[in-house]
């Protein structure tokens, strides 16, 4: 009964043993690193985005507070 238990534990360890090696395979290699760049791009023009947006309204907020109406980029 003893073997019959330790051949299970072991062969239930190799399976996810297995499947851990996988799942790092798969995150280190070609794929894994496409989605890293592809999040960390995705993330960059996320940040640019809302700088550009902040910076906008901080602009309208001095051209209210110095009376300026005009845009010259308009």
């Amino acid at each position: 009964m003893k073997r019959v238990f330790w051949l299970t534990a072991g062969v239930a360890i190799g399976v996810v043993a297995v499947r851990k090696v996988s799942a790092m395979k798969s995150a280190v290699g070609p794929e894994g690193l496409n989605r890293a760049v592809a999040q960390l791009t995705d993330g960059v023009a996320g940040f640019a985005d809302a700088l550009r947006q902040g910076m906008n309204e901080r602009e309208a907020d001095l051209r209210s507070a110095l009376g300026i109406d005009a845009d010259p980029r308009s």
